[in-house]
């Protein structure tokens, strides 16, 4: 569970969150370089009643892996004991800095799909991400946490 207060808040909400309360956190936030993506990421969506979210939940996400900038496994499950496996159902990505919402960002874009996840800072240990997937309505908003 994240530590943010904002985050933490923003999970202990029972309901759908509003897209427009994520928008706002999101645009509040610092930029992301590429180079502090890097490593082991714990993460969970937040409940907006995007598609996406039930998806990740039965492939079991569990996080990110950064590797390299051009190294990146973006589905991470949790084996039995609680440790982060590669699941490839969704393949390979890369990072590169993109500009979205109005500031450019690390983002990794998925290498055999149309998908971008865009990343802010919440504080050294936490993100906020949110994917943009070509053809979706809304994007999907989640949170990393640094594993480890």
């Amino acid at each position: 569970m994240p530590r943010s207060p904002v985050l933490a808040s923003l999970l202990d909400n029972p309901g759908l969150l509003p897209i427009d309360t994520l928008h706002e956190l999101f645009d509040s936030l610092p930029a992301v370089e590429c180079q502090d993506m890097l490593g082991d990421w714990r993460g969970g969506c937040f409940n907006t009643g995007h598609r996406g979210e039930a998806m990740l939940e039965k492939l079991g996400w569990a996080g990110k892996r950064f590797t390299a900038v051009n190294d990146v496994n973006p589905i991470m499950s949790a084996d039995a004991d609680d440790q982060l496996v590669v699941n490839d159902v969704m393949g390979t990505a890369s990072l590169r800095r993109v500009e979205y919402r109005g500031v450019v960002t690390a983002t990794m874009v998925y290498d055999q799909h149309p998908i971008f996840d865009h990343f802010r800072r919440v504080s050294d240990t936490e993100l906020l991400g949110v994917m943009d997937s070509k053809g979706d309505e809304m994007p999907l908003y989640f949170y990393l946490m640094r594993a480890g």
